[in-house]
């Protein structure tokens, strides 16, 4: 390769999004979870800072988030990537196809979040096993000096979804190589003892003081809240990345919203007439 062709694959090695969040810049994304390639293309077309590719609650494993990775790859929205879990092994799979930053779902001490952070590094400052050959993420070692640069671009993101994790959440918060502390609303609620009520008052609250606990910790904060006025309010108090929607709540909500334009108040359409039948 050309030395024009090593200084761009070096520039895009570049975490962007990472540089974003210790800079203090908002960052807006938005959850995917359809685990298709052409869905994430488009979506990483339409503006957003950065994008979810979700592997623990939507059919994704390490191969079809590779596809998404690369239909992605062109466009500026940063691909983060949620495993099913925080296991060494898995991590340094979606690490080797090129995901550089992770959100590590069910941190709930900071011993686990810990081990994540080794499990994003190479030796001797982590666990992250050796293959830069055989690895995307290095252009098959054609990224200038990546086993040597690779740490410094890796961006964790923890998440902390559980009472207990809340409890933790200062000491978390403070382990060095965490960048940031996510929160999930659902999971938490439900921990809380408000299953199903993602926007309880006192999960609100819970999650204006988490903010404010990791931002003074001085790390970036986060949350899913496709509610935008709850979003913009956990924005304003200080979080610097939020995911404001999800793609499959976006096309349900479009499609039948179309549905129901064109079928209401045609009571007698062949369509109508259908669902009132039933599914038999």
């Amino acid at each position: 390769m050309n030395q024009t062709g090593v200084m761009e694959l070096s520039s895009r090695f570049r975490n962007a999004f990472r540089n974003a969040l210790r800079a203090g810049q908002k960052q807006i994304g938005l959850w995917v979870g359809l685990a298709d390639a052409n869905a994430a293309e488009l979506l990483a077309t339409c503006g957003f800072d950065w994008l979810l590719f979700d592997g623990e609650h939507a059919p994704n494993d390490v191969r079809a988030v590779l596809d998404q990775l690369r239909a992605t790859a062109p466009y500026p929205a940063h691909p983060v990537v949620r495993p099913v879990r925080g296991e060494a092994s898995l991590i340094k799979q979606y690490l080797d196809v090129g995901a550089q930053t992770l959100l590590v779902p069910m941190i709930d001490t900071p011993e686990q979040a810990a081990q994540m952070v080794q499990a994003m590094r190479y030796a001797p400052d982590g666990i992250r096993g050796m293959g830069a050959a055989l690895a995307r993420a290095s252009r098959w070692n054609q990224v200038e000096d990546y086993v040597n640069r690779a740490n410094d671009e890796m961006c964790l993101l923890v998440q902390a979804e559980t009472a207990l994790a809340m409890r933790n959440l200062r000491q978390i918060a403070e382990v060095d190589g965490v960048d940031g502390v996510f929160f999930g609303p659902a999971d938490l609620s439900a921990s809380m003892g408000y299953r199903g009520q993602p926007n309880h008052p006192d999960v609100q609250q819970a999650i204006l003081g988490g903010i404010e606990t990791v931002r003074a910790a001085g790390k970036a904060a986060g949350v899913l809240m496709a509610n935008r006025q709850l979003a913009q309010t956990y924005l304003d108090a200080g979080a610097l990345f939020v995911a404001v929607g999800v793609d499959t709540t976006l096309l349900v909500q479009a499609a039948s919203a179309l549905a129901q334009q064109f079928n209401a108040g045609n009571a007698c359409s062949p369509k109508a007439e259908a669902r009132s039948a039933g599914p038999y």
